[in-house]
């Protein structure tokens, strides 16, 4: 069985995975950043399913791009589902792509476990191909941090006052959503 996503209410974040429950089952799901979740919200995740002889583990994304950068990432020989993770969570996707494409490898091997020689593989097996994702994904972050952007100020917030909180508002939620999320983290200071 293969799962193409879910969605669900949340009801744990943990560390490294959030537990999702769909129908009354709770699936533990290892995810980039859990901590862009919230205990009892619902959301719809894209799912990878990954099997081995020794483990079934599945994986949780916001985004389709972000599932996407993941698949490639874990085809990279040496490269697995557990190793991918830290580099969609603390790289962005844009960012990401770039230092393949420039062969930035000080850029890779920032990230956990990642070394010279698979921060070349990464080099040598992924340069070039991930070009037209990266279009996409930053057109459509501009698109929605401009429009969130205007909502707030016509809510008469200042620029200053919320231009900290754009980066930590989840883009693929309706704006309706994310004008609720950006002023609850405004209130919060």
């Amino acid at each position: 069985m293969m799962y193409h996503s879910l969605n669900g209410k949340i009801i744990a974040v943990e560390s490294t995975y959030i537990v999702l429950e769909c129908g009354g089952v709770g699936f533990l799901v290892y995810t980039p950043n859990p901590y862009v979740f919230e205990v009892g919200e619902t959301r719809f995740i894209y799912a990878y399913q990954h099997i081995r002889e020794d483990e079934m583990s599945l994986f949780g994304f916001k985004t389709k791009e972000e599932k996407e950068l993941f698949l490639k990432l874990i085809g990279v020989k040496g490269l697995g589902p557990k190793m991918a993770l830290p580099i969609l969570a603390t790289g962005s996707i844009s960012g990401i792509v770039d230092a393949i494409d420039r062969e930035n490898i000080l850029y890779l091997k920032k990230f956990p476990k990642i070394g010279d020689k698979l921060a070349r593989q990464i080099v040598l097996d992924l340069k070039g191909k991930l070009a037209i994702d990266t279009e996409m994904v930053s057109e459509g972050k501009e698109d929605t941090t401009r429009e969130l952007s205007e909502v707030l100020r016509g809510l008469g917030y200042k620029d200053k006052d919320f231009r900290s909180v754009l980066g930590r508002v989840d883009q693929s939620l309706p704006i309706e959503e994310q004008v609720k999320d950006a002023l609850k983290l405004l209130l919060r200071g």
